[in-house]
């Protein structure tokens, strides 16, 4: 049996500021078939910035050396940058699986001034320009990543450090006109996209990318049945008068097993907290009207009332499986993202159970 590994993409600023995400995404998921097991927003921090930048030369070989130099100096120069009003985001994302190291590097590819295909991620996203000379005059990875085990290891073990410090919901990082009437809202990709390695979760949130808000948070998430029980709670009396008591108990019960992957009357109290076997993205949405332009992406509940172009349309089979939740009001938002705990840092612990406290 092959030994499971970690490995990790960082998306950086540019990518994240031209809406890139959700495309990089699906080609991570897709193509490495790794499991994304967690994953976390940081503005890094001049300290983590320069630690970071100080491990990326490691190449003797002079082609692959000049691009680690490359990277080099991107990471010094974007990663604790401000642009237009805007901290530096990047999203942090860990995988694990057999040869995750090699599968990423397959996935990521690499930099050059040849003719590229748009194969790997770098050809599709990134760009580097010379001029006559061979002069590089431009350069974007699109992603920065390690694929030697150890080196893999060293760079989680220091993002896992500053996790608390830089990381998490990102809400103070964009600045907004004073007069600019700025919601957070939560979104929920659900189980339903992650039966297998597919490009459905990067694809979800390519489609809510057209509603220009800004990615503030992000978290790899696996809902308890009390989490589950609590959030949909409000749900519980609409559906017992609709179908009535123990109808409406039986759908209910339904829609907490698809979240969480038990049903609460099957659930012994000591297992209630534990988190589920299902696993979903917790994405937080920061701008003007959030709320409202999400849900105008994301469709009506039924996929088959759903507009063309949205989400629930594209990616939704029925009124339970239907691609993604979205908080319907700013008052629901702050409840749902204090149920699902957006803001916990289980990155940190991943990475430290996985390889060991030191």
């Amino acid at each position: 049996m092959q030994t499971e590994e970690l490995s990790y993409a960082i998306i950086t600023p540019y990518s994240m500021r031209k809406s890139r995400t959700g495309g990089i995404i699906a080609r991570l998921i897709s193509r490495t078939g790794l499991d994304l097991v967690a994953a976390r927003m940081f503005a890094p921090s001049e300290e983590l910035v320069r630690r970071y930048a100080a491990t990326i030369v490691s190449e003797t070989e002079p082609a692959h050396r000049a691009t680690q130099e490359l990277i080099h100096d991107y990471v010094l120069k974007n990663f604790g940058a401000k642009k237009d009003r805007q901290q530096s985001r990047v999203l942090f994302l860990v995988f694990r699986g057999p040869d995750a190291a090699e599968r990423m590097r397959a996935t990521v590819g690499h930099i050059t001034h040849e003719e590229t295909s748009g194969e790997t991620i770098r050809d599709t996203f990134g760009d580097y320009v010379t001029d006559d000379s061979g002069k590089v005059i431009y350069f974007e990875p699109a992603v920065v990543a390690e694929f030697n085990r150890n080196a893999i290891e060293r760079d989680l073990r220091l993002w896992a450090e500053f996790s608390d410090r830089d990381g998490g919901v990102l809400d103070q990082a964009v600045q907004f006109p004073k007069e600019t009437k700025i919601e957070k809202t939560l979104v929920l990709i659900k189980p339903d996209n992650f039966k297998f390695p597919n490009i459905r979760p990067g694809g979800v949130i390519e489609v809510f990318s057209r509603t220009g808000l800004y990615i503030v948070g992000f978290k790899v998430h696996r809902m308890s049945v009390a989490q589950a029980e609590q959030f949909y709670g409000p749900v519980l009396p609409v559906l017992q008068e609709k179908l009535g008591h123990n109808k409406g108990r039986d759908a209910w019960e339904d829609i907490v097993e698809f979240m969480a992957g038990a049903r609460p009357s099957d659930t012994l109290p000591e297992k209630r907290d534990a988190p589920g076997t299902e696993k979903c993205i917790a994405l937080v949405y920061q701008g003007e009207h959030a709320v409202r332009k999400i849900r105008d992406v994301l469709g009506p509940t039924d996929p088959a009332k759903a507009p063309p172009g949205s989400i629930r349309k594209e990616f939704g089979q029925t009124i339970m499986i239907n691609a993604a939740h979205a908080s319907d009001s700013v008052e629901n938002a702050k409840r749902e993202m204090a149920i699902v705990r957006v803001e916990e840092n289980n990155f940190k612990a991943l990475i430290e159970n996985f390889y060991g406290r030191q």
